[in-house]
């Protein structure tokens, strides 16, 4: 089990898809109520080819029933008007893979729930896609092609390993498959221009280090790197990873600390992720991380309900909410409020 399993957030970053290979070209008939693209897309902007890090996918026309495959997907299909006809459970309520910044945007759409662990394709290919959206899904070379025998399947760039695709990045991918790479450059203009008020509005956080962690596993704590979205959330504001832990993390988007190491998630402001109340006592139980000077001198923060799910899926609809609810509680714990 993945030190990251410990909270639900690890579910977007820590598990592997395993595909049931059997029945793959069902004719079964896909359910033609739960969704489809809207007519938002523009049909000339066909075919698209998507070069990404298992080389390239031609999208022979605009998509018309979208599975979203990656555990944040939804978020950036939602933005340019199009409800996927099957979404990956992540994590919250079972019956319900729509959070509140997407509530509005999903409508009353009922797509069918793709379990988060075990993937049919037999069930994905009853679906009928036309294209399959996997940037966040951290699909192996191996599951990619078993699925492009369905249909048209988009993973992340090759610049950037699996579950470290940027928001801005994946909201410009998405756009582009569905013919709407004109409306992607706006709504990632729009959200940076909300980054950019609150990084003047909020000079007090420039510069400042954090960290973000979690419940110790196996006698370890976990950090995010600055490669991971969810510390880049920080890091778009003017915030900086704490020193040295990107040399610890390497190329993965996190790492851990020993005990004996636990010094090194000091920051100016250390955040936790709590997925639960039992986290939460769990983590200030530990008499370790009690001795932390940040979390000595009350600079620590935790992060939890629906603002520990925004900071999990970061993506262009997620985020402008995380800044209205979560960025107030920063100025105060760096003012000393």
């Amino acid at each position: 089990m993945s030190i990251m399993n410990r909270t639900r957030g690890a579910v977007l970053a820590g598990l592997s898809l395993s595909l049931v290979l059997s029945g793959c070209g069902s004719d079964d008939d896909g359910d033609g109520d739960s969704g489809g693209a809207s007519s938002s897309g523009s049909s000339s902007a066909f075919p698209v080819t998507i070069e990404h890090a298992y080389g390239e996918t031609e999208i022979p026309e605009e998509p018309q029933r979208v599975v979203s495959l990656g555990y944040t997907e939804q978020d950036a299909i939602l933005a340019f008007g199009v409800v996927p006809v099957g979404v990956r459970y992540a994590f919250g309520p079972e019956d319900d893979v729509f959070f509140p910044w997407a509530d509005e945007a999903a409508g009353d759409a009922e797509p069918e729930i793709l379990d988060r662990t075990e993937v049919s394709a037999e069930q994905i290919a009853a679906l009928e896609p036309d294209l399959i959206m996997a940037v966040t899904a951290g699909l192996t070379e191996d599951e990619y092609e078993t699925l492009s025998g369905i249909a048209p399947v988009v993973v992340q760039p090759a610049e950037f390993p699996a579950f470290g695709t940027p928001w801005q990045d994946q909201t410009l991918i998405t756009g582009r498959a569905l013919g709407q790479e004109e409306r992607a450059e706006e709504l990632v203009a729009e959200v940076e221009a909300q980054f950019e008020e609150v990084r003047a509005a909020h000079p007090e956080l420039e510069g400042k280090t954090l960290t973000l962690s979690g419940p110790a596993y196996e006698g370890e704590y976990p950090f995010h790197a600055s490669s991971d979205t969810r510390t880049q959330f920080f890091l778009d504001f003017g915030m900086v990873n704490a020193p040295g832990l990107d040399d610890i993390a390497g190329d993965e988007f996190y790492g851990t600390v020993s005990q004996e190491q636990a010094g090194l998630l000091d920051a100016d402001v250390l955040f936790w992720q709590s997925g639960s109340d039992a986290e939460r006592a769990e983590i200030e139980g530990d008499p370790i991380l009690g001795s932390i000077p940040a979390v000595a001198e009350e600079r620590d923060l935790f992060i939890e309900g629906s603002d520990y799910d925004a900071l999990q899926f970061s993506s262009v609809l997620s985020l402008p909410y995380l800044l209205e609810s979560f960025v107030p509680k920063i100025s105060e714990v760096v003012s000393g409020a």
